[in-house]
C-alpha cells in the first residue's frame, strides 16, 4: 500500500472529502497492517463553519491540531466515551478537517481485527465500523494517536485505494443542530453502494 501524497492534504477539506472516499485507512498494530476502505466522511470548514470546533478561530489545547498543516490526525472524545477520527487538511492556520464516519474492511484479516476489538451484539458485520465511534473502537484508535502524522507509514496512515464503484451521495451532516444554517450544508459524502454507510439520506 502506498501512502497518499502530501499534496493531497494541502487542499480544502471540502474538496478532499470527496476524494478521500475509496482511499484506504491503514491501522498498523503489533507489526501488522490492516486496511479499511473509507466509505463515508464529513467536511468541517474551520473558522466560518458553525459546526466546526475551530469556528470563530477558537484555538484551544483540544483544537490545536486543526491549526497545523494538513496530514495529521485530530482525535477527540464525544459523550465522554467515544473517540472520533478526523484528518487535518489545508495549510497551517486554516483549521479544516475531514471526519471519517464509516469504513469497510478490505479483507478477512481486517474484518477479524475489527471483530476482535469490539464486543458487538449485532450479527451484521456492517455494524462493526459504520459510525465514527464504532470504527475508532474497532481499529483501536484513541487519543494516543492525536496530532500524529497520517501522511506516512506509522500506527495510523492513509493509502491509495480502489476506484469508487457507484455514485457518491451528498447529504447533510449528522447531529449538528447547534450549527444553525450550517446544518443544512451538504458536506457529508458517502459511497451509495456501500453497505457500511452509517446513515443514508432520506431524500
Amino acid at each position: 500500500m502506498t501512502p497518499l501524497s502530501q499534496n493531497f492534504y494541502k487542499q480544502s477539506a471540502l474538496i478532499g472529502a470527496k476524494s478521500l472516499l475509496g482511499k484506504t485507512l491503514v491501522r498498523t498494530y503489533q507489526g501488522e497492517d490492516y486496511g479499511f476502505k473509507i466509505v463515508e466522511v464529513e467536511a468541517y470548514m474551520g473558522i466560518l463553519d458553525k459546526a466546526a470546533h475551530a469556528f470563530g478561530g477558537k484555538k484551544t489545547n483540544r483544537t490545536a491540531p486543526m491549526f497545523e498543516a494538513g496530514g495529521i490526525a485530530y482525535i477527540y472524545l464525544i459523550y465522554g466515551m467515544y473517540n472520533c477520527l478526523n484528518i487535518v487538511m489545508n495549510e497551517e492556520e486554516i483549521p479544516e478537517c475531514i471526519l471519517i464516519r464509516a469504513v469497510e474492511p478490505l479483507d478477512q484479516r481486517a474484518l477479524d481485527f475489527a471483530k476482535a476489538n469490539r464486543q458487538m451484539k449485532s450479527k451484521k458485520m456492517q455494524d462493526l465500523t459504520n459510525g465514527p465511534g464504532k470504527l475508532c473502537r474497532a481499529l483501536r484508535i484513541d487519543k494516543t494517536l492525536n496530532a500524529k502524522p497520517v501522511n506516512k507509514k506509522g500506527a495510523l496512515w492513509l493509502a491509495e485505494g480502489e476506484a469508487i464503484e457507484g455514485d457518491i451521495v451528498e447529504a447533510k451532516r449528522i447531529n449538528i443542530p447547534y450549527a444553525e444554517e450550517y446544518q443544512d450544508k451538504l458536506w457529508r459524502f458517502y459511497i451509495k453502494d456501500s453497505s457500511y454507510v452509517s446513515m443514508r439520506d432520506s431524500h
